[in-house]
């Protein structure tokens, strides 16, 4: 049975029980209404049990009611039960006739089967055997081919035996042949031993007999021709160099000339040197007092975070910065100048005005070093290469500032590539690196230009680029064209009109020393340095020096000053020989 019949049965068995409850209950009430009959109170007592009697009934009627609807509901079930049954009977049905259908269909589709199966084992069998007569053929031809091959072989074979035959038999006759020759050598070695020792006799007696005529022993001779010879070398090689000079001046000096003429025509630079600020001026003097603090405690505290030195004297409104460190002093000088304007001065805020200040620097220096590389179209350069570039934005060099000194030559240098034909990316890039050492020479010991070749060697720079750099101030003998040109528009940068400049003292030093160069000379009689030290003029005596020997003391002096001195730009070394003739006449 279903959980709906199970439940109904349930609810009646719970109504019949109900009801035999409320009979039991009301035969009880009857009984007690019946001994209880005389006195007054019995009444009420049966009216009361007749109320429940009642309600028992009702209660009665309430489950006859809920059993006849509880019947009815179980008939609907059993109705659908006996629905259900037929609908399992009908699909039984249906699942044997479908069942019945789908063996029939598997019995027709295995047959399809074996029947494809036969066709396909058919074709198979057919394709098979075509292919082994296939392969038949085909190894008939190849085995025919290979018969063919062995007989060209063996053929080849016979022919290579007879030319070794051949081959054979002129070896024995060539044998014969140099067994003859052999023998003709061995006779003419004797004939010519005994021609060498009459010549040797011969030679032996024309020596003694020269020596007789000249009174001179071969040696004295020997020595004497050898001094003629090395003096008329030496002549020739100085009259040779001469015209070799003169002919490469002819035909250099002008394409040189307008090739760098060009060149700086085309920077327009400017005329006047930048110098590094180490003067600050103050708005009055009390501010000097607030520098200094109370007992010092300012100017300590500013010396000891800036690491540069404040000078402080009786020069009005003003105080001055002194540091070997250019970008420790611009770092010094721009937080002092801040200090001045927020006139708030002590310790504590020293130091973060120290820290904003170096901020600051740090990035004017980066910018700096960035609008260099874009102004000479460099895009690919090593990051602490460019940081470097950077602090060289507060580095002069005779007065020079030393960034656009690198930006300059690598425009002259690029221009100089262009005319002749060469790399201009390489050659601007060898020109502009060529003094990255400067922004290290006071921490690393060295030349800048080794300095510069090691940092540019060490961050991936070429070959050629390193030794551009290195080889700029001749520390390396430049062996690339790119080193010459490098050298060539360092020159022209810094030598032109005004763009570098140095202290009287050292310029008076640096004349001095290049007239001592020339006047100790052998033969000079004057010497006078010209033109801001950019040409001397060595007048020598004529007696003592012919023209020869004028062109040989003009490249000593000048190869001595390369060596000895420093100094921008070229110097010029001219020689002048004179010869007067002086008459009178009565």
């Amino acid at each position: 049975m279903t959980a709906l019949v199970w439940v109904l049965v349930v609810a009646f068995v719970v109504l019949a029980a109900l009801v035999v409850t409320g009979l039991v209950l009301g035969a009880r009430a009857m009984r007690r209404l019946q001994v209880k009959g005389a006195d007054k109170g019995q009444g009420q007592a049966v009216d009361d049990a007749l109320a429940k009697v009642e309600d028992a009934n009702a209660k009665v009627e309430d489950a006859n009611a809920k059993v006849d609807d509880a019947n009815a509901k179980a008939a609907s079930v059993r109705a659908e039960a006996a629905a259900a049954k037929a609908e399992a009977s009908s699909a039984r049905a249906e699942a044997r006739r479908v069942l019945e259908a789908a063996h029939s269909e598997a019995d027709t589709i295995l047959e399809h089967a074996h029947r494809q199966a036969e066709a396909d084992a058919e074709q198979v069998r057919t394709a098979a055997r075509r292919q082994g007569e296939r392969e038949v053929a085909l190894l008939n031809t190849t085995a025919k081919e290979q018969a063919a091959e062995v007989e060209r072989r063996a053929a080849r074979i016979d022919e290579r035996e007879r030319q070794h035959a051949d081959e054979v038999e002129r070896l024995v006759e060539r044998e014969r042949r140099l067994a003859s020759m052999d023998s003709d050598l061995v006779a003419r070695e004797t004939a010519l031993a005994g021609r060498e020792s009459e010549l040797s006799a011969a030679e032996e007696a024309k020596r003694r007999e020269l020596e007789r005529i000249a009174k001179l022993t071969a040696d004295a001779a020997r020595t004497e021709l050898v001094e003629s010879i090395e003096v008329s070398a030496k002549r020739e090689a100085a009259i040779l160099v001469r015209d070799i000079e003169n002919d490469a001046k002819a035909t250099a000096d002008s394409r040189a000339r307008r090739i760098v003429v060009d060149a700086i025509q085309r920077i327009a630079s400017e005329q006047t040197a930048e110098s590094v600020v180490s003067v600050l001026h103050l708005p009055s003097d009390e501010m000097k007092g607030r520098i200094i603090g109370r007992e010092g405690r300012n100017i300590r505290a500013f010396e000891s975070v800036t690491g540069v030195n404040l000078i402080i004297d009786d020069t009005p409104e003003a105080v001055l910065l002194s540091c070997f460190d250019p970008v420790r002093r611009e770092v010094g000088r721009l937080t002092l100048e801040k200090l001045v304007l927020d006139g708030r001065i002590h310790p504590h805020r020293i130091e973060e005005v120290f820290e904003s200040a170096k901020g600051e620097v740090e990035q004017l220096c980066d910018r700096a070093a960035e609008e260099a590389l874009v102004d000479v179209g460099i895009t690919d350069l090593h990051p602490e290469l460019a940081k470097l570039l950077g602090r060289l934005r507060y580095r002069t060099s005779y007065g020079q500032n030393v960034l656009k000194h690198l930006v300059e030559t690598a425009h002259i240098a690029g221009i100089m590539a262009a005319e002749l034909g060469l790399d201009v990316p390489s050659m601007k890039r060898a020109a502009f690196l060529h003094d990255i050492g400067k922004a290290l020479t006071h921490e690393v010991e060295g030349s800048h230009a080794l300095i510069g070749a090691d940092l540019a060697r060490k961050y991936g720079e070429s070959e050629d680029v390193v030794h551009a750099i290195e080889a700029h101030h001749n520390e390396v003998q430049p062996q690339t064209i790119e080193a010459v040109l490098t050298q060539a528009a360092d020159a022209c940068s810094g030598g032109r009109p005004g763009a570098r400049r140095e202290s009287l003292e050292a310029y008076v030093k640096r004349l001095e020393r290049i007239e001592e160069i020339a006047a100790g000379k052998t033969g000079v009689e004057k010497v006078f340095a010209m033109q801001a030290g950019r040409e001397i003029r060595v007048m020598v005596r004529p007696d003592d020096i012919d023209d020869i020997g004028a062109a040989v003391l003009a490249r000593d002096v000048a190869k001595q000053i390369e060596e000895e001195l420093t100094y921008p730009g070229q110097i010029r070394v001219t020689v002048v020989r004179e010869s007067r003739v002086t008459e009178l006449a009565r």
